[in-house]
């Protein structure tokens, strides 16, 4: 079973960008500016872009959540190291 979301970049072209994949229907990517995700946002609809804007709304949400649970998760990792 994949995961529901997946963190990628392409720092060769853009490296001040992250992106966040949903890999469930409806897919999509979210590319934003890695320093400042929260406002900066476009998003790419794999499957075509749902008509619910609950949905969506929803859906960018919880990309957003999952992307600061892994910058937290990082934090931690690099507490660790030091």
């Amino acid at each position: 079973m994949l995961p529901k979301f997946l963190l990628a970049d392409n720092s060769q072209e853009t490296p001040e960008t992250i992106f966040v994949v949903h890999t469930e229907t409806p897919r999509f990517i979210v590319e934003s500016d890695i320093d400042d995700f929260w406002s900066n946002q476009e998003i790419h609809w794999i499957d075509g872009e749902p008509g619910d804007e609950e949905l969506i709304a929803s859906l960018i949400e919880a990309a957003e959540e999952f992307l600061e649970k892994e910058f937290e998760n990082e934090e931690l990792l690099d507490e660790d190291e030091e």
